[in-house]
């Protein structure tokens, strides 16, 4: 894991579903750099 600079703890990973891009897992949420938040916690189709 690495900080950012809001300082939230992140590690990039696991491709986006819509445009394949490395999203960042930040606590319960995976984040495209394009498309915002794609899962999270409350999401049971991982």
């Amino acid at each position: 894991m690495h900080e950012t600079t809001d300082g939230i703890e992140s590690t990039r990973g696991r491709p986006c579903p819509a445009c394949g891009a490395a999203m960042e897992h930040r606590h319960c949420e995976y984040v495209c750099p394009r498309h915002g938040v794609v899962y999270d916690c409350s999401d049971t189709f991982w």
